[in-house]
């Protein structure tokens, strides 16, 4: 088996487990109430076509922050979500803003080693209770996988990548967090759910 082969069915198995833990996670989590504001069109995709994130539920149309990172990479945060699970996810969009390809950074990834040898993600992102003056990571899975988008691939000029971070939930009286990732600059967020 090539190299290539080895690494598209490596990339398939990974976007397959997240795909199927955010799954049990909704289905897990479902509140008892009617959910009515669901968004009217689903998630754009790359035009590339290869995108490994998540769909993204309760996005709304006007992001809750866009933050300009290196190599002319744009994020736009679209949800905050408190979840009954104990958690947080943030969704948003990576986009390459720029006029030539953007690798992905690798410190995005973070520098925590059980993270780096899962390969590249959004593993860096923390989320800062300034009330609270507690800061929050990334959740792993247990085999120290982050939940987050991971195996993020070069994007060209225009292309853009749906991501998501999950992190613990904050106490339910903390209605605002900061949201930082290496790179960009620091965003608050309102949560919302």
């Amino acid at each position: 088996m090539s190299i290539r082969i080895t690494a598209r069915a490596r990339r398939g198995v990974i976007a397959l487990t997240i795909a199927v833990g955010m799954a049990v996670s909704v289905a897990g989590c479902g509140g008892g109430g009617s959910d009515d504001k669901k968004p009217a069109d689903p998630a754009s995709a790359s035009r590339s076509g290869d995108s490994h994130a998540s769909p993204q539920e309760g996005q709304s149309d006007e992001p809750l922050a866009e933050l300009k990172g290196p190599s002319g990479l744009l994020l736009a945060i679209t949800s905050a979500k408190r979840d009954s699970g104990g958690f947080i996810t943030v969704n948003g969009n990576l986009k390459n803003d720029g006029g030539s390809t953007a690798v992905i950074p690798s410190n995005l990834s973070g520098n925590e080693t059980e993270i780096i040898k899962n390969g590249s993600s959004l593993g860096g992102a923390t989320l800062v209770d300034p009330k609270g003056k507690k800061r929050y990571y990334v959740l792993r899975d247990t085999d120290g996988r982050p939940l987050t988008t991971t195996g993020l691939p070069a994007l060209r000029s225009g292309d853009t990548l749906p991501v998501f971070m999950q992190f613990p939930s904050p106490p339910t009286t903390t209605t605002e967090v900061d949201f930082q990732l290496p790179g960009f600059p620091t965003a608050a967020l309102k949560i919302s759910g």
